[in-house]
């Protein structure tokens, strides 16, 4: 049983939190192609002209982590995680669909702590100022489209919880 069942739900507030969740890992995409970009400007400066873009690993860890997070609520919402078919082929839909519930109760306590230990960690960036050597930019920036995706994995995890329930009163 994976979430991608039911995406052709395009009302209500379900399908509001789909779009907004596929429109946050585009935006993942996006970011990482710009760093790309960059990281090709600044190797192909620093072979020919000898001059490289200041502070690009910076931004190239910085945007990376930023990206990463954007893909996981899209990779919950579709069923891309990975998991452990080999186990479940067998299984009837119902069974599978019981076990996602299991899994995603547990993924939801687990995103639940690592939200909000992960606001807590921002605030503690912007009480005690740490900052990116080259570019002086505050650690804590990053945190914020972090915190955000991390909100919409939670979404996405209570749809799949929801997908699941419906396949399970279905069954």
């Amino acid at each position: 049983m994976s979430a991608i069942d039911n995406t052709d739900e395009r009302a209500g507030l379900v399908g509001l939190a789909r779009r907004l969740i596929t429109w946050w890992a585009l935006a993942g995409g996006f970011l990482l192609m710009a760093i790309v970009v960059m990281s090709t400007v600044s190797v192909t400066g620093g072979a020919t002209i000898g001059r490289t873009f200041p502070g690009d690993f910076e931004l190239v860890q910085m945007g990376v982590a930023i990206s990463v997070f954007a893909f996981l609520p899209y990779a919950q919402l579709t069923g891309a995680n990975v998991t452990a078919d080999i186990f479940t082929s067998g299984l009837p839909p119902r069974g599978v669909a019981v076990l996602t519930i299991l899994a995603t109760v547990g993924a939801i306590i687990f995103m639940a702590v690592m939200t909000r230990q992960t606001w807590l960690g921002m605030f503690d960036y912007i009480k005690y100022p740490e900052t990116t050597a080259i570019l002086s930019i505050p650690i804590w920036y990053a945190f914020v489209p972090i915190i955000i995706s991390l909100v919409l994995l939670l979404l996405a995890q209570v749809i799949t919880l929801f997908d699941a329930a419906t396949t399970v009163r279905k069954g």
